[in-house]
């Protein structure tokens, strides 16, 4: 076949494999079996091959799966994925309402309503209409590079309709019939079954060989935009029209509605319907429709004002309490858990509940032999609500809580103003296993392939003996190649992973190290306020106070811990090894004299000495804030070249209006 006939026969089986996509996907009628599907794949993939200089980007054989990663690159989200408020009952849904109604006025309000998917969330970027990167939520603000293994899903569209730049947000997930065939093969290869569509859908897009995600037959729904040029919208319902326009996989279930009490009927239905679904939904998301109205509504620190989550009630079944165990967590709190008889819960085989701490079983009643009412706190977590005492038999026991750790056999102590017992030791074992567990986990510094199993066993092995020594790892290759299901690829792809994970930002260091009382939230005000460990280190008391965020017991709890001499070492370790020790994020100037201090800005249309994101960062260092949309709360927009409606929705407001010349004299002058 001569190049010009191949180019030809390459295009016209693209156009229909494209549309046999669509039809599988998003109208769910398809023409063809999967066999016919199979014969124009190898055709255009033998074509490829033959001429690979025809491939394209957005070819079909690009979704069949490339090379293993070594790991996954951390992506910062441009605008941060938020998690939502929730709703748990029809009073939450009409508080809601009313909040909404207060804060708008007279002005008229219109939700929409929408399933809340159970799968994944994912970030896709498109730059001129062509699919460039995808990413995980991750903790909202970094997620992970996971752009191969999303290649694959066939829903997600590898060029749009329109040659628009975007940013869109969905959730990616597993349909019920995908998993009860990918566990009833795992079945006859007596690997382990996966507990629910949602885990299953998540390992696979967090696998390291795109091949098997190909594997499993994800599919994606797209729920909302995160940035938009080239086009304008002004509302969620006309922005999911747009995203469907575009070839995205929109929900069809979704219904906007004005009034609440149709609202609550709407969903009411889909809590008795949710089972007829092929897919598993967790809830509703209701959001308000205009986006000026989301604008005006604005956010809370962890979520929008705007929006909101209402949960399916939780399931509940009787099972029986076979056992207390208790264990030691990284902070000494001795926490007991529930063993249970297993039962079906939610989806899910439940065998283990929480119990918190003592006075839990003691206010419950609960005796080992119980018949017991657990159920799943917003269909998550397993939990104990009530004890059937007109089952027993008489051959219940009580429980009593451990006197000395089962860890260390170190006597138990309860500190003042604490229910919890706890472990004291500095040297017990499950503090140091149970830090170093939380040192390598996604909000901490986020290590792949140091899951909590290798981290037990290089602890237990004698191998680690604090976070310090995973960052000397690559003197002891030779050692884990002789460990458990080691082979040269992973050892290759862990240390790969290690080594990248001395780039982060000082606050995931902080954090990663478990001093008691700080999070993750005052690990990133206290990097961003003193720049660099050895500050943090160094400060008193009444430095750390001062900050709005740090109260008197963080404060002593910081101090405490940077004074032990243990502490001190890891952290000379840990910088001898190369870990970055300073805040790499975007630090906010203080001060009311900054020139945008206090305002809310909005860009729009090209730059062109700096890109949109360098001049987002410019704007929170002195003091702005930056928004997508312009309302009545707009203090300024900054307008680029060929800026469209943003900029003539600011003129009709009498929003002051500043060109990028006057943008870049305004940072010329702020800057010192």
């Amino acid at each position: 076949m001569d190049r010009l006939t191949a180019e030809t026969k390459i295009k016209e089986l693209v156009k229909r494999i494209e549309r046999h996509n669509r039809l599988y996907y998003e109208q769910d009628r398809p023409e063809i079996s999967d066999q016919e599907y199979d014969q124009l794949m190898r055709e255009l993939t033998e074509l490829e091959n033959q001429f690979p200089e025809l491939a394209s980007p957005d070819s079909p054989t690009q979704r069949v799966g490339g090379e293993p990663l070594p790991f996954f690159e951390k992506v910062v989200h441009k605008t941060p994925m938020l998690s939502l408020g929730n709703a748990f009952g029809e009073a939450d849904i009409r508080d809601f309402d009313r909040r909404v109604r207060q804060a708008v006025g007279s002005q008229a309000v219109r939700y929409v309503a929408e399933l809340k998917i159970d799968g994944l969330a994912v970030s896709l970027h498109y730059e001129n209409g062509m699919f460039v990167r995808g990413a995980t939520r991750g903790d909202g603000s970094t997620g992970e590079d996971i752009t191969q293994n999303l290649k694959t899903i066939r829903s997600i569209p590898l060029k749009l309709t329109k040659p628009l730049t975007l940013e869109v947000r969905g959730e990616a997930y597993m349909p019920k019939a995908a998993f009860d065939k990918l566990n009833r093969e795992r079945e006859e290869r007596g690997e382990a079954l996966f507990a629910n569509p949602r885990n299953s859908a998540a390992g696979s897009l967090r696998q390291l060989d795109p091949k098997i995600a190909a594997s499993r037959q994800l599919d994606t729904f797209i729920y909302g935009i995160g940035d938009l040029q080239g086009e304008t919208v002004e509302s969620h319902s006309e922005g999911l029209d747009l995203l469907e326009s575009l070839g995205f996989k929109v929900n069809k279930e979704r219904r906007v509605f004005e009034d609440v009490e149709e609202l609550l009927a709407f969903i009411e239905n889909w809590t008795e319907k949710r089972p007829t679904l092929p897919y598993e939904i967790d809830g509703m998301v209701i959001k308000v429709d205009s986006y000026s109205q989301q604008e005006e509504l604005g956010f809370t620190a962890k979520s929008p004002r705007w929006a909101v989550a209402y949960k399916f009630p939780a399931e509940e079944a009787v099972t029986v309490l076979e056992g207390i165990e208790v264990s030691v967590g990284r902070t000494g709190s001795v926490t007991p858990t529930a063993l249970l008889k297993p039962v079906s819960l939610a989806g899910t085989t439940v065998k283990r509940a929480s119990l918190h701490n003592e006075d839990i079983i003691r206010e419950k009643g609960l005796l080992i032999g119980d018949h017991v009412v657990v159920k799943k706190a917003g269909d998550i977590i397993p939990e104990i609500i009530a004890v059937l005492p007109e089952r027993r038999t008489g051959s219940e026991v009580p429980f009593a809580m451990p006197t000395h750790c089962p860890e260390c056999g170190s006597e138990l102590v309860r500190l003042e103003e604490e229910v919890a017992l706890r472990c004291i030791n500095p040297m017990c074992p499950a503090l140091i296993r149970e830090g170093m567990i939380h040192f390598v986990s996604r909000t901490a510094m986020n290590i792949d392939g140091l899951g909590e199993k290798v981290v037990a066993q290089l602890y237990r092995d004698d191998i680690i003996h604090s976070v310090a020594d995973l960052y000397y790892l690559h003197q002891q290759r030779d050692v884990l190649l002789g460990m458990e299901r080691m082979g040269e690829k992973s050892v290759d792809n862990l240390l790969a992973a290690i080594e990248a994970s001395k780039e982060n930002s000082l606050e995931r260091v902080l954090f990663g190290l478990g001093i008691r009382l700080v999070g993750a939230k005052a690990a990133k005000v206290l990097a961003e306020h003193f720049g660099h460990i050895d500050a943090i280190m160094q400060a008193t008391e009444e430095e750390l106070t001062q900050i709005n965020e740090i109260g008197p017991k963080m404060a002593a709890s910081l101090i405490n811990y940077f004074a032990q001499p243990q502490a001190q070492a890891v952290i000379e370790r840990l910088k001898a090894a190369g870990v970055n020790m300073e805040y790499k994020g975007i630090r906010v100037e203080s001060g009311a004299d900054l020139p945008f201090s206090g305002k809310t800005i909005v860009l729009t249309g090209t730059l062109t000495q700096m890109s949109r994101q360098e001049a987002e960062e410019a704007i929170a260092r002195l003091g702005g804030k930056v928004t997508s949309s312009v309302s009545k709360k707009t203090d300024l927009v900054i307008a680029g070249e060929k800026a469209g409606s943003k900029l003539e929705k600011a003129e009709k407001l009498g929003v002051a209006v500043m060109d990028e010349a006057g943008f870049l004299e305004v940072l010329q002058t702020a800057t010192p």
